[in-house]
């Protein structure tokens, strides 16, 4: 090894080990030990490791192979000099300038920033962050910028008021980032931050028995963007699907199977024809509550007249009232006889032609209802076989859709899963911290004297019932007793905002440490759906039809289509990128209309769009005829065009978009990037043409080509996307 490597090494490892480390002593005398990964994991949590001290070498190697000195990087672990090119060329400013202005490097490295737009250089930075008194920012920017000596790294570094700007060398770039991106191949952009940490993601929880719908998208997508982001970033992931499994809902959906369904139907579309079944019963329950009540109205009134001491003005006001009332309970009872009727064809009354609306007030299907959950509860074993078997249907169904959306789970889970001892647990924990008091029987939580925005929460119903907060605690303390996560991920609507914020604030005021270990990663709604009238777009259909919307573009094409070896897949794939990139465009927070208009549109920043971007870069590859040997070999200095230099400093700044999509848990951070990329590369095809060229330029301009589809790719999948490679 060189020695100049050798001491960079040396340098490098003393930042990692212990001062009286047998590593650094033996150092002096022999090559440096390497150490493994293991010996630095005590460190991590102290230390983030970004790069691994092998290789931190092989960086070494590569920049003395080019005529760089390693010595001339600032050697802080917390930057991936290994994995990122943008990292790296921070590594060297951020020494340099701290020699030129005597500022701490720590300072300068985070003061770093992107600029907006390409003549702003590739990273500037603010004086004023600096703090360095007594001098105005701008003369510090010009004096600085006077001193800053050349660097292999920068070919211009500029002074704009009190911003200093540095613009980096396209040449190393070429040289850095090209053959970086063709050896790593989708792995370009991976980091080591979540080395050893173990991330629970929970993320879709659609309800039983009830299709997969749109509204249901943004959790998932969203969920599996995060999950698969973690993994790239070194985290072991666990993805949970917390399904809505459990209450009265399903006492109510089995009386009505009992009586409405179709056992053949329940076999040939399970999941759809237990929502029919639903949406049957849902509706008579509600016409039953309307007609109960109208009932009730009817008997107040009537009892009003009954007072004594009511003047004969009053009377005949409330006689009034009492016609126009018992009008409107007997045409509501009608409704709910009928609604009653179509749901049991054997129901007692379904021949009489006038029915008593006092007969809807004990509620019957929800009083039946009721009874059919409460042994549910009680472990009856009949009525829990009926449950688990809807449950079961319904994991099935959801799984085939799950597996069309590239998103898989390490677990099942849902409220019926958590055992009546952690809620139980669960309450005594609060009794015991004095969190809770009591109200006509019912347990509370004031949270207003630690926030105000927090309010007051109820945990337990004077009948003893536990509620959302009470099961969704219990289920945190069962996941951290089993999998000892060090972060857990909720993407839950931000309609759930306060909710999270409350069970938040009991985990910590239980004095649990992984408090503080739980985010809330919430997203605006997909508007003009509901699922209890029935008036529901399902998800399922939504892919069918961008999919057939998607073929009969396709075929328009007819030489391109037939050269599609499965043109149904592929329309298939294309038209999910078309439903998912719609959903990820745009910030999660945001709410957004539901509009098959939008939905199948195939302009502008689309899904399609990305995939007609890749296609069409597995084109010019195919056209090529160059080997990857021949890639890593090419002369970049025949990259001499401004546009190639705009699409390199585009592809060496992947790596910090993962890292930003992973501060803020946003999928628009990297779509907005792809397609800022896509439109690059766009504009390179009439500029940077491989076909006719002579060998040495076209394979240096293949190498760049090459090296925007794998990172075009790389966003892709990391979205949930399948790259198609012909359309």
């Amino acid at each position: 090894m060189p020695v100049a490597a050798h001491n960079a090494l040396r340098h490098i490892f003393s930042r990692f080990l212990p001062r009286n480390s047998c590593l650094l002593s033996a150092a002096a005398s022999r090559a440096p030990h390497v150490p493994t990964f293991n010996n630095l994991r005590q460190y991590r949590a102290t230390r983030p490791q970004m790069s691994t001290p092998s290789e931190i070498e092989a960086v070494v190697s590569r920049l003395e192979n080019l005529g760089i000195s390693a010595p001339a990087l600032y050697d802080t672990p917390t930057l991936n000099i290994a994995g990122n090119p943008f990292d790296l060329f921070r590594a060297s400013i951020s020494k340099t300038l701290s020699e030129v202005s005597g500022v701490e490097a720590d300072l300068i490295v985070p003061a770093l920033e992107w600029t907006l737009t390409p003549d702003r250089g590739d990273l500037v930075i603010a004086i004023p962050r600096l703090r360095v008194k007594g001098r105005k920012p701008d003369e510090l920017a010009a004096e600085w910028v006077e001193k800053y000596p050349s660097t292999p790294f920068l070919s211009k570094v500029a002074a704009k008021g009190p911003f200093m700007q540095f613009f980096f060398d396209p040449k190393l770039l070429y040289k850095i980032v090209i053959p970086e991106i063709l050896n790593k191949d989708s792995m370009y952009g991976d980091a080591k931050i979540g080395a050893g940490k173990r991330v629970i993601v929970e993320f879709s929880s659609p309800n039983i028995a009830k299709p997969f719908h749109a509204g249901h998208l943004r959790s998932t997508i969203i969920g599996g963007f995060l999950s698969s982001l973690h993994e790239r970033l070194g985290y072991e992931v666990i993805r949970i699907n917390y399904l809505g499994d459990w209450g009265k809902q399903f006492g109510l959906l089995a009386i009505a199977f009992a009586k409405f369904g179709d056992e053949a139907e329940l076999e040939r579309d399970p999941i759809n024809h237990l929502f029919k079944v639903y949406v049957t019963v849902s509706s008579a329950q509600a016409a039953e509550k309307d007609a109960g009540a109208a009932a009730e109205a009817v008997l107040a009134l009537k009892a009003l007249l009954e007072k004594e001491g009511i003047s004969e003005e009053e009377k005949a006001d409330l006689e009034t009232k009492l016609v126009e009332a018992e009008i409107k309970a007997k045409d509501l009872a009608k409704v709910a006889l009928e609604a009653a009727t179509v749901l049991d064809k054997d129901h007692p009354l379904k021949d009489a032609k006038d029915i008593d609306p006092a007969y809807f007030i004990p509620r019957p299907i929800d009083s039946e209802a009721k009874a059919y959950f409460k042994r549910m509860e009680d472990g009856d074993e009949e009525a829990l076989a009926v449950w688990k078997r809807f449950r079961e249907l319904s994991i099935t169904k959801y799984t085939t859709t799950y597996e069309r959306l590239n998103i898989h789970y390490a677990e099942y889970s849902g409220e019926s899963q958590i055992s009546e001892a952690s809620m139980q647990s669960v309450i005594d924990l609060l009794q015991q911290k004095g969190m809770l008091y009591e109200d006509r029987g019912a347990k509370l939580i004031n949270f207003a004297q630690h926030s105000k925005k927090l309010g007051k929460a109820l945990i337990q119903k004077s009948d003893g019932t536990s509620l959302y907060l009470t099961r969704d605690l219990g289920a945190a303390i069962e996941r951290y007793e089993k999998y000892k996560f060090d972060k857990m991920i909720y993407v839950v609507a931000a309609q759930q905002d306060l909710h999270l914020a409350q069970l938040f604030k009991m985990m910590e005021l239980c004095g649990f440490p992984w408090a503080k270990d739980m985010v809330h990663v919430n997203f605006g709604m997909v508007q003009g759906m509901s699922t209890r009238r029935g008036t529901v777009v399902f998800l399922d259909t939504i892919l069918e039809e961008t999919k057939d919307a998607m073929h009969e573009v396709m075929k328009k094409n007819q030489a391109k289509y037939e050269q599609v070896e499965n043109p149904e897949e592929v329309a298939d794939l294309v038209g999910i990128s078309a439903i998912m990139i719609q959903d990820m465009q745009s910030k999660r927070v945001n709410n957004y209309k539901f509009d098959w208009s939008r939905m199948l549109s195939f302009e502008g920043d689309t899904g399609p769009y990305l995939q007609y971007a890749h296609s069409r870069l597995c084109s010019v590859e195919r056209r090529a005829e160059i080997t990857h040997d021949q890639l890593m070999a090419a002369d970049f200095s025949l990259l001499t065009e401004p546009i190639a230099e705009e699409l390199i400093r585009t592809l060496a700044q992947y790596p910090d978009v993962l890292m930003n999509a992973h501060r803020n848990y946003e999928p628009s951070t990297v779509v907005s990037y792809l397609f800022r990329l896509t439109h690059i590369v766009s504009s390179c095809y009439n500029i940077l043409w491989v076909a006719g060229q002579e060998l040495p330029l076209a394979t240096a301009r293949m190498a760049l080509y090459s090296s925007a589809r794998e990172v075009l790719k790389s966003g892709m999948i990391l979205l949930g996307l399948t790259p198609v490679e012909r359309m």
